[in-house]
């Protein structure tokens, strides 16, 4: 038996897509803030001497700093040239994804690549076992790309007419 829809319920569903696409932009700057402080060295988390443009290395100081199980792996790519180009250009083109609303599935899928590498080089983890920021911000990725058709607050009205995309489903 199909379930009738009511308008109350219509309206709440509305606006949990709302909340969804609130959160996709705000994962979306948070990617893209990442991507401009390592790249500028706006003084947040990387000093302007330590920038990108200024020769530093977005990846030296995160990855030659990780104790855990997973030490070796990741030191030895850390201040590598192509990890760097790799760890922007994810950071660049996952924020952008976000933040507008296009190539969401691609976005959340290596975004939650980036956040679950990022999470083994974290282990172990000091304030709990398991669950950190990383493996919550990987759920509300789920979350954003399971909800696609109701996706509010984006491009992806645009995004998805262009030919290539429309022929395409992996691109929206």
């Amino acid at each position: 038996m199909a379930r009738k829809t009511t308008q109350r319920q219509a309206h709440t569903d509305i606006g949990a897509w709302y909340f969804v696409a609130v959160t996709r932009i705000l994962l979306g700057f948070t990617f893209l803030w990442a991507f401009l402080d390592k790249l500028l060295g706006l003084g947040f988390a990387t000093p302007t001497a330590k920038a990108w443009i200024n020769g530093g290395s977005p990846t030296t100081g995160f990855l030659s700093g990780v104790n855990g199980p997973f030490a070796d792996a990741f030191n030895a790519i850390a201040g590598q040239g192509w990890a760097d180009w790799l760890f922007m250009l994810g950071l660049l083109g996952i924020g952008v994804g976000l933040l507008l609303g296009i190539a969401v599935r691609l976005s959340a899928l290596f975004g939650s690549v980036l956040l679950f590498m990022m999470w083994l080089a974290s282990l172990p983890i000091k304030t709990n076992p398991f669950v950190d920021d990383h493996i919550i911000f990987i759920a509300m990725l789920l979350v954003i790309s399971y909800g696609l058709q109701h996706q509010r607050l984006s491009l992806a009205g645009t995004w998805n007419k262009v030919g290539f995309i429309k022929n395409n489903d992996w691109l929206k």
